[in-house]
């Protein structure tokens, strides 16, 4: 499965180069990150359409913090089109989606804990929800402002401020472990504490890569057409900066992802 491995010191300007490469990556093959991304896209247009409809309008922000809950796992497949890329490969649509079906059992763990903090996110903005917004219609206008201004903006507050917590901690978690968990490289556990070893350990550079990712994913989900080129961006150079983190071992070392 793998050994302990020290995880290396990174700086702010290698968030830079970590987002030249990921902007590199997806001009290199933009036809399936996009691809891949418009699953993501069309599923939030749903989602955020029908709180809309129902008049729970303010829900929007909490569920697109929501995704950053689920996104360390649900971007493996981008992981997977990273790697086929880096070995010299032109990989396709179906790779992404295979993605899951080749990930280890131990993946699949963390994805459990990671929906389960993402239903605890939930629920806590529903409640939240209840008692400052409960039974206003509040759908996508901003007719409703002037009675209800006040309330929204202290639900959006309490709402972000519980749902940074839980950000951060699922962040810390997954930031790296999720690659090496991937890559076979680690178990849930060995994986989990290098990663989490790592965010500490690089932690200011680390809290300033959580805040870019999570602003320009949150603003992108908001603006749903733009999450077909940022996701992706952002995930490659998540990857990316994971590498500067752990760089690849020698072939012999890591088990063929594919």
């Amino acid at each position: 499965m793998g050994t302990q491995f020290p995880a290396r010191r990174v700086a702010l300007s290698d968030l830079a180069d970590a987002m030249r490469d990921g902007i590199r990556v997806f001009r290199q093959i933009p036809g399936v990150s996009v691809a891949y991304a418009a699953v993501f896209t069309v599923v939030g247009l749903i989602v955020l359409s029908a709180i809309g409809a129902f008049g729970l309008s303010p829900l929007a922000l909490p569920l697109a913090g929501g995704f950053m809950l689920l996104g360390p796992v649900l971007v493996a497949g981008y992981f997977e089109l990273a790697s086929r890329r880096e070995r010299g490969q032109h990989p396709r649509l179906r790779d992404a989606f295979g993605a899951f079906r080749r990930a280890p059992a131990d993946l699949w763990m963390l994805a459990l804990v990671c929906a389960f903090l993402f239903l605890i996110w939930i629920t806590d903005a529903g409640v939240l929800y209840s008692f400052t917004l409960a039974g206003a219609h509040l759908p996508y206008s901003l007719d409703w402002r002037p009675e209800q201004g006040t309330a929204v903006l202290g639900f959006v507050f309490w709402g972000s401020l519980m749902g940074a917590v839980l950000a951060f901690m699922i962040y810390a978690v997954t930031a790296f472990s999720v690659p090496l968990i991937y890559e076979r490289r680690s178990g849930v556990v060995q994986g989990v504490e290098a990663g989490v070893r790592a965010v500490f350990g690089n932690f200011l550079v680390c809290l300033a890569w959580g805040l870019v990712l999570s602003g320009v994913i949150l603003l992108s989900i908001l603006l749903l057409p733009v999450l077909l080129v940022s996701l992706p961006v952002m995930a490659y150079a998540s990857f990316a900066l994971y590498r500067r983190v752990f760089p690849a071992l020698p072939p012999g070392d890591v088990p063929a992802a594919a």
